[in-house]
């Protein structure tokens, strides 16, 4: 019983290699339209905020700046702690943007 257990186990993280290799996981890209985007104001150019509705706003203040980035700064896009499971672009920019301390 203990092999039984043995060859499930290691199938199961071969399987979970193989998902990952062909990028069954991959993670879509946060839509500027997804509701809490939307209410964030998040766009995927930091040129592209509405100047009259955020008059702080900045277009040097960009996501891999933000304090909220999860990624390394270099990257592409990376992940946000606003939105799990939803990467956002490193030029993007929300309501949100925090300095890096």
């Amino acid at each position: 019983m203990k092999s039984d257990r043995r060859t499930f186990m290691f199938a199961l993280a071969a399987s979970g290699v193989a998902f990952t290799a062909t990028g069954a996981f991959a993670q879509t890209r946060l839509d500027e339209k997804d509701p809490r985007a939307l209410a964030l104001g998040y766009v995927d150019e930091t040129a592209k905020a509405d100047a009259k509705k955020f008059p702080k706003h900045d277009n040097a203040q960009v996501c891999s700046g933000c304090a909220l980035w999860q990624a390394k700064p270099t990257d592409a896009s990376g992940n946000c702690a606003l939105f799990a499971g939803k990467p956002v672009s490193a030029r993007g920019w929300c309501s949100a943007w925090s300095k890096k301390g």
